[in-house]
């Protein structure tokens, strides 16, 4: 935990309360430990947790233990304590109330990059405040809206753009979503899950299975995290199209089909990652406005559609364990703090 001066009634000499925070103990372990808390500083804030969401792929490599050594320096998240493969306190999607420091912040509601934990103190530059009108269960899809904001200024649609995303989990709807909204842009979403249709219907999107899916696309995105999708997105692609590879492996070896007309169609295949801001928008954005911007597109109700289910902090290692082993279920899951 970050250290401090204390200020705002913490007294210097006053003991260090109680926080509860989730770790990855090993391969497929994890458990709940007790933190201490130390005072708020100047210039920090002390939030007490109100949700924090799963991210499912990410978190789940994690959590197996998936995490290559030449990723783990570049896959450490805000706030992490510890070091991969484990015991490592991971996560970076957390809704909370500012309950002291910072004056202007004090009762005010922020999303921060932190790990699971239900009390925590961080710099006040690192908690953006929700919008009004943003519920905080929803915040938690916050990191997600940034890793799709991102992934459309990678991918670069035009207007008219016939655009595919191959992949119906939290990411790849966010995606579509907003690739839909932009004027004459036509989006089909792909995924092998018929039960997505329902999700989709929501968000205004159309759904097809692979088989059903239509070629010739100016724009693919791949976000189902599996190398059969990716396979499928390429299979789409048209002539001199772009096929954004947003899902990431861990450590796993993913045969890429560059076979047969991948040249012939002069096709690019380029990744896209939310740890650096877009190239085309780097000299004017920084992470605290992309932040800033994923919240405010959050505000729309339609995204409640994306959170599926809520466990409380209590369950998150048996949660934790059940997801990160399954390919079905929920989208979001949100984790509940009392």
């Amino acid at each position: 935990m970050l250290e401090g001066i204390a200020n705002g009634g913490s007294g210097a000499d006053a003991p260090a309360a109680a926080a509860r925070a989730f770790w990855v103990t090993g391969p497929s372990q994890c458990e709940l430990r007790d933190a201490p808390l130390p005072p708020t500083g100047p210039g920090e804030v002390r939030v007490r947790s109100l949700y924090s969401g799963i991210s499912r792929g990410t978190e789940s490599l994690v959590f197996r233990g998936a995490v290559p050594p030449s990723q783990w320096q570049a896959m450490r998240c805000p706030f992490q304590q510890g070091d991969f493969p484990a015991p490592v306190k991971y996560g970076y999607c957390s809704v909370g109330v500012v309950e002291d420091g910072v004056d202007e912040l004090i009762g005010q509601r922020v999303f921060c990059l932190h790990p699971h934990q239900d009390r925590y103190v961080v710099p006040a530059g690192w908690v953006t405040r929700l919008p009004a009108s943003l519920p905080a269960p929803r915040a938690v899809l916050a990191a997600n809206m940034e890793t799709a904001i991102n992934g459309l200024w990678d991918a670069g649609p035009r207007l008219g753009d016939r655009f595919t995303v191959v992949g119906a989990g939290v990411v790849g709807l966010l995606v579509a979503t907003l690739a839909a909204r932009i004027p004459g842009v036509e989006v089909e979403l792909v995924d092998p899950d018929a039960r997505r249709a329902a999700v989709a219907g929501r968000l205004g999107l159309r759904h097809v299975l692979p088989v059903d899916a239509a070629g010739e696309r100016d724009i693919v995105v791949h976000a189902s995290g599996h190398p059969d999708g990716l396979a499928t997105a390429l299979s789409l692609a048209g002539f001199e199209a772009t096929v954004l590879e947003m899902s990431w492996y861990g450590d796993r070896s993913v045969p890429v089909p560059l076979g047969e007309s991948f040249h012939s169609r002069r096709l690019v295949l380029r990744s896209s990652q939310v740890g650096a801001i877009a190239t085309a928008q780097r000299a004017r954005w920084d992470t605290r406005r992309r932040m800033a911007l994923a919240l405010d597109l959050l505000a729309d109700d339609a995204f409640d559609a994306l959170v599926e289910a809520q466990v409380g902090f209590g369950d998150l290692p048996s949660a934790m364990a059940r997801l990160a082993h399954s390919p079905d279920g929920a989208l979001c899951t949100v984790v509940a703090y009392s």
